[in-house]
């Protein structure tokens, strides 16, 4: 812990004392940066002409043009907030705006469309978009409030955990346990790509990891649905994350050097003649120098590079092309006996991984459809080694898949949308050599199962919807629609899915929200190989769910949400060699402790619940320089399984509790906090007895039945400082997580040379992170 504080706090201090001796004299308080963006409306994508654009705070400002463009120029460098408005068109604010005096900076607006009134009344901005496709469980999040936000190291994922509904996790990872459902359970869309996996050293056959690999730089905003989304998407049965990616600037060439808490990386972007801008990235992470200087006995490293091209073919069409891929790889220092007994009960994977996709966008006078033609390819390279440095456990796997996906969207009138489309996708590439012995896959009667399997095989899965979003009247709005999901390699291959959304104004500021529907998702395609029956002996996942929410707008910039939701599942994976509990796979799992990857056989009979209250407050940046929010929850979740008596869900933490705010002192100077809270998850005790053959593994027979965790607490602080000089911006800050060093609890395991349970402290206590950005 002290090497790693000396580390940070040096490398801060040098780089705070090397900007301010390097740049002070050439310091320019009237920097000025540039604006720039595209305004469209929400429901066609067409370009809105005439809507003045406003700095609030300043009499700066523009009107857009024809083609829904606008640029502010002579800006003073800072972070603002930004209104449109239009007649015909809600007043719109996006607010944590930054402009920089080195790169422009980049926006776009969505209005939505509202009757004129033809009295003279007073109407006030919105901070709060409301989204086109689901009316409950929904919040939206943008750049700066990711980047910004403490203990999160600029991690999209890690900014969403902070909303309500999101249990806490394993410090370290970014595994999302929405409403106590199991990680893999989410969904994860990127510039229309759906994602298995969108970190780095992901969880195969999950959706977690310790980073994601999105840059943030990249990010325009994030959306996040706990549940009730619509038709469109499905495949999965708890959340939706929908990761929208801005365009680089299309006025003049810019860059980006970047010190985070885990790397350093360098941005470009900039024009493509008159017809579009390219932006792209490139990082490497420098912790196998922390983790070296730390004496820590497994060494991780990680490259990532990031591409995004867009071009205008003409006024109607444009093409999109983005590629993400990333390197990571882990070494083990096995130098002594302790390190190799440590590194015995790390599961550890090297992985190569890209997702890519090519966007047709057309417009038509009534609407716009997207195809979106992309693909997903990663090799995992997984083995664990014992204490003697014997292999105990391979995977050496590839999955590829091509998807081809098409959307439709039609205003019917000015309050109806029609919306369908289809989602093709084909796992060409599929190819899995597995080890596991006898020892470590004991069956329900304590038989060794050894397996060794070198297989592969190809799948197909369609996705085909149809929705309608209107008014009933002023004061009633609805969306209906229905999913058909196909699976080719599971026995019954068909599945149906309505879904119902109800909005009630009660008055201007206030609204009464339901949903309810069906969700289905097709299990991952590594629990096909536990064993040769899997396939015909598992169905898709299913989960009804319905939601009722109040919804109230204290002010402009403030909004107060509060929800109940009961959640239902249906053939939830089971486990026959544990005929205790369903599956719940999550993180590396230490094939001593149990099998890992759902590598057993498996059946559809789990059920289950998932029920609770959550109460979310938000304050987004306006005129006072507060912002932050208050998420608080109350959940419950219960799964029973193959034995028939039902326990508690392995994510099963009943009181969840987020706070996060960040007061602006001025232009330069900021300061933010973040508090968790959570109670335990349950645990499941060891078998003690000598004599059992299965002495020192977990005691199924009182799964999840032990002594919960204790209460997880931790308090983040960061300070942020920005300096504006002629043509450069540069940003630092200081990011101190777990401020007064709580050790929380992640789990229990195993501890062989003690021969006994051992409760596993998360993370490494009080851990500061520097960070420096220079735009240019």
């Amino acid at each position: 812990m002290t090497v790693l504080f000396r580390f940070f706090s040096i490398v801060f201090f040098c780089t705070t004392l090397f900007s301010y001796t390097t740049f002070s004299q050439t310091l320019d308080s009237t920097s000025n940066g540039i604006l720039t963006g595209t305004i469209v409306n929400s429901a066609t994508q067409s370009p809105i002409q005439s809507v003045t654009v406003v700095i609030l705070g300043t009499k700066l400002g523009a009107i857009s043009k024809s083609d829904g463009k606008f640029i502010i120029r002579n800006i003073p460098a800072g972070i603002y907030n930004v209104r449109a408005s239009a007649i015909g068109y809600e007043i719109t604010v996006q607010s944590n705006i930054m402009v920089s005096a080195a790169k422009p900076t980049t926006i776009a607006f969505q209005l939505n469309e509202r009757a004129i009134e033809l009295q003279a009344t007073e109407v006030e901005a919105n901070y709060f978009q409301k989204n086109a496709e689901t009316i409950t469980s929904t919040q939206q999040l943008n750049s700066e409030d990711v980047r910004r936000a403490p203990g999160v190291q600029e991690d999209v994922i890690r900014a969403v955990a902070l909303l309500p509904g999101v249990g806490v996790t394993q410090a370290g990872r970014n595994d999302l346990v929405v409403r106590g459902g199991a990680p893999f359970e989410n969904l994860f869309v990127v510039d229309n790509i759906e994602v298995p996996n969108i970190n780095h050293f992901g969880s195969q056959g999950s959706t977690g990891g310790p980073l994601s690999l999105i840059n943030i730089d990249f990010v325009r905003d994030v959306s996040f649905s706990a549940g009730g989304f619509g038709a469109r998407f499905g495949d999965r049965v708890s959340s939706l994350t929908n990761i929208n990616l801005r365009n680089g600037n299309e006025e003049r060439f810019g860059g980006q050097l970047n010190l985070s808490a885990t790397g350093f990386g360098v941005i470009a972007e900039g024009p493509i003649a008159n017809t579009g801008s390219y932006l792209v990235s490139v990082r490497r992470s420098y912790l196998d120098f922390i983790f070296k200087a730390a004496g820590f006995s497994f060494i991780p490293e990680y490259w990532d590079t990031q591409v995004k091209v867009n071009v205008n073919l003409n006024q109607n069409n444009s093409l999109s092309f983005l590629t993400i891929g990333a390197l990571d790889g882990i070494s083990f220092n096995n130098d002594d006996a302790d390190k190799r007994f440590n590194n015995s009960r790390i599961n550890g994977s090297n992985q190569n991984q890209y997702f890519s996709g090519l966007t047709w966008k057309s417009l038509f006078s009534t609407g716009f459809f997207t195809v979106t033609l992309g693909r997903n390819f990663s090799t995992f390279d997984t083995r664990q080694r014992d204490s003697n440095l014997v292999e105990i456990f391979k995977n050496t796997s590839t999955e590829g898949e091509t998807m081809l996906r098409s959307d439709f969207f039609f205003q019917i009138n000015p309050t109806t949308e029609l919306s369908f489309g289809n989602n093709l996708k084909f796992a060409s590439l599929l190819d899995y050599q597995l080890i596991i012995p006898g020892y470590t896959r004991l069956d329900n009667n304590g038989v060794q199962q050894p397996l060794s399997l070198d297989s592969n095989f190809t799948a197909l899965r369609n996705g085909t919807y149809a929705s309608i979003s209107s008014s009933l009247s002023d004061k009633l709005r609805y969306i209906a629609g229905v999913r058909l999901d196909y699976y080719n390699s599971l026995k019954n291959s068909l599945y149906f899915s309505p879904r119902l959304s109800l909005s009630y104004s009660l008055n201007s500021v206030s609204l009464l929200n339901f949903s309810a529907g069906r969700y289905y998702q097709s299990p991952s395609f590594i629990w096909l190989m536990g064993d040769k029956n899997n396939a015909q002996t598992l169905s898709a996942i299913r989960a009804d769910q319905i939601i009722l929410g109040y919804e109230h707008t204290l002010q402009s910039d403030l909004k107060f949400q509060i929800e109940g939701y009961y959640k239902w599942y249906g053939n939830y994976p089971t486990r026959m060699f544990r005929p205790q509990a369903v599956l719940s796979p999550s993180g590396f799992d230490d094939v001593t402790n149990d099998i890992p990857y759902g590598l057993e056989p498996l059946s559809s009979d789990g059920i289950g619940f998932s029920r609770g209250v959550e109460i979310f407050l938000q304050k987004k940046l306006g005129d006072i320089p507060l912002y932050g929010l208050v998420s608080f929850t109350v959940n419950q979740t219960r799964f029973t399984a193959l034995d028939g008596i039902e326990r508690a869900g392995s994510f099963d933490s009943r009181i969840i509790f987020n706070a996060s705010a960040g007061y602006r002192f001025n232009q330069q100077w900021e300061v933010s906090g973040k508090f968790r809270l959570s109670t335990g998850n349950p645990t499941s005790p060891f078998v003690t007895d000598t004599a059992n053959i299965r002495f020192g593994q977990i005691d199924f027979t009182n799964y999840n039945s032990g002594e919960r965790l204790a209460l997880f607490h931790s308090l983040d602080v960061r300070v942020d400082k920005r300096w504006v000089f002629s043509g450069i911006q540069l940003v630092t800050y200081i990011d101190i997580q777990n401020i007064y060093n709580r050790k929380n609890e992640s789990g229990v395991r195993w501890d062989a040379r003690k021969r006994e349970a051992i409760t596993q402290v998360s993370g490494i206590g009080l851990l500061p992170s520097i960070g420096v950005t220079m735009e240019f």
